[in-house]
Order: structure tokens, then C-alpha cells, then sequence
């Protein structure tokens, strides 16, 4: 586990539990696969570069939070 999530859980409730951990992932992939799901609509280059914005925004975000598959 990343140890930003760990960072924020202990912001959050004092000290840090596992259990506190995998809430955090589970807040995380949530948000991932939100942005992930996005569909822009555009009918022309514009969905391509949109796609292209979003599968970065997911790599950083796992990334940062340390997230794998």
C-alpha cells in the first residue's frame, strides 16, 4: 500500500488501521473507475484526445496512491 494513502488515513482518524488502508483503496479505485468510464461524446478528434487525457489522469492518479491492478 502506498504510503500516501497511509499519510491520509492518519490525517483522517488520528492513527491508522489495515482496515483504514483498504477503505482509502476502495475510495480510490471508485474514483479511478469513474474517470476511467467518462465518455466525452465528441464525434471527431476531439473524443481522441479527451480518451488520451483520461487513461493519463488514471495512470497518475493509481500512481500516485500506488494502486495496481
Amino acid at each position: 500500500m502506498n504510503e500516501r494513502i497511509k499519510e491520509l488515513a492518519e490525517q483522517v482518524y488520528g492513527s491508522a488501521h489495515h482496515d483504514d488502508f483498504k477503505f482509502a483503496e476502495l475510495i480510490v479505485r471508485e474514483c479511478v473507475g469513474i474517470v476511467e468510464n467518462l465518455s466525452p461524446g465528441y464525434d471527431d478528434y476531439r473524443n481522441q484526445i479527451e480518451d488520451a487525457f483520461r487513461r493519463d489522469c488514471v495512470e497518475k492518479v493509481k500512481e500516485h496512491f500506488g494502486v495496481e491492478e
